[in-house]
């Protein structure tokens, strides 16, 4: 069974969680703070004290799981309650749901799985819950559930799984180009189109090209909530997760190296576009962009998460726990469409009928 790493706080034995506003690790119950360096050098004092009694009972219970459940299902054992938390073998960060101890998987965390890096959460959740509210605010055709607060409630505080990557680009473009005059005489206007064949080189380098590694969110999703500023990046440490959810990577940095390519050559085709100016048309005629020196970097980037249903459909909300940057779709009350649709079409007819009348009484 893997091990967990739950954080406890030295003062009290309570569980402690890493607080977003003070950006360092909080006692829920005492109330007392603790940098980081302090709860590591606890965590390895107790370590060392011997075991307590160890009873090893040899109880075999029917195992009727099938063989597709075991592989994506694991099962853990709360160290403060012995409750069982079950996940399944991505999850890197939970809490129990018996005593909603904060537990930090670490065989998820660990060897090859270990992130380098990762930004802290900046922002709380009251932050993300006024976030949900301001992008609903005004909206006169959003379900009325949608502004209840009850729905705000179930935003959760995520670290998702991103791959960085840095490489260097070697840039050609081949351009077609118009510039067009025209003037007059007496007799005729002329137009005079001249054509010019443009040439661009050049090299640029890409550092913390982000790209989500984690197959259970969607790709545009987590880009919309862009950017994040590596400037923020601090080694990792698994104290960070400590009151938040977290999965590990389970789509590895070979399989994201498309979207990072595709990435990269959209930007370097823009960054070489912008040198192209002066001209009235611009068409692009041929491109060659190649990579090298390329390397990936594994992080975790902090995001609060919201999933709903409406209408049998599902919605999915995020915000960017570094920047606030809020993102989903909002769904439409049909009802309350046709009845403004309603309103405006009585509206237009009405105003429509008044200035024909006006019209008929002026002729």
């Amino acid at each position: 069974m893997a091990e967990l790493l739950d954080f406890k706080c030295p003062s009290c034995g309570g569980a402690i969680n890493f607080d977003s506003q003070a950006q360092r690790m909080k006692c829920p119950y005492c109330g007392t703070e603790f940098d980081m360096d302090t709860v590591i050098q606890y965590e390895e004092a107790l370590k060392t004290e011997p075991e307590r009694d160890n009873f090893d009972w040899d109880l075999k219970a029917d195992a009727n799981w099938q063989t597709d459940e075991v592989n994506n299902v694991a099962v853990y054992v709360c160290q403060s309650c012995g409750g069982q938390i079950v996940g399944d073998y991505t999850t890197s960060a939970t809490s129990c749901p018996y005593c909603d101890n904060p537990v930090v998987i670490a065989g998820n965390v660990s060897g090859d799985l270990r992130p380098d890096y990762i930004i802290p959460f900046k922002l709380t959740k009251e932050q993300a819950k006024q976030g949900l509210r301001d992008l609903v605010q005004g909206k006169r055709l959003l379900p009325k559930l949608f502004k209840d607060e009850n729905r705000i409630d179930q935003i959760r505080g995520m670290y998702v799984p991103f791959w960085l990557f840095d490489t260097d680009v070697n840039g050609n473009f081949r351009y077609k180009a118009t510039r067009t005059n025209t003037w007059s005489d007496r007799n005729y206007i002329y137009t005079k189109t001249s054509y010019y064949s443009i040439l661009r080189s050049g090299q640029l380098a890409f550092n913390s090209v982000p790209v989500d590694a984690s197959s259970k969110l969607a790709d545009d999703l987590m880009e919309s909530i862009e950017p994040y500023y590596v400037q923020d990046l601090v080694n990792f440490n698994a104290g960070y997760l400590a009151g938040y959810l977290a999965d590990r990577y389970d789509v590895p940095a070979e399989e994201c190296t498309g979207r990072a390519n595709q990435r990269v050559r959209q930007s370097t085709e823009k960054k070489f576009a912008s040198t192209v100016q002066g001209y009235q048309t611009v068409t692009p005629e041929n491109s060659s962009v190649q990579l090298s020196k390329g390397k990936a970097r594994y992080v975790l980037y902090p995001v609060w998460i919201l999933n709903t249903t409406w209408d049998d459909k599902q919605y999915t909300f995020a915000m960017n726990g570094q920047t606030g940057r809020f993102i989903g779709d909002l769904p439409l009350d049909k009802k309350a469409y046709w009845r403004w649709f309603g309103l405006l079409a009585l509206v237009f007819f009405i105003v429509s009928y008044a200035a024909a009348w006006l019209v008929h009484l002026l002729l």
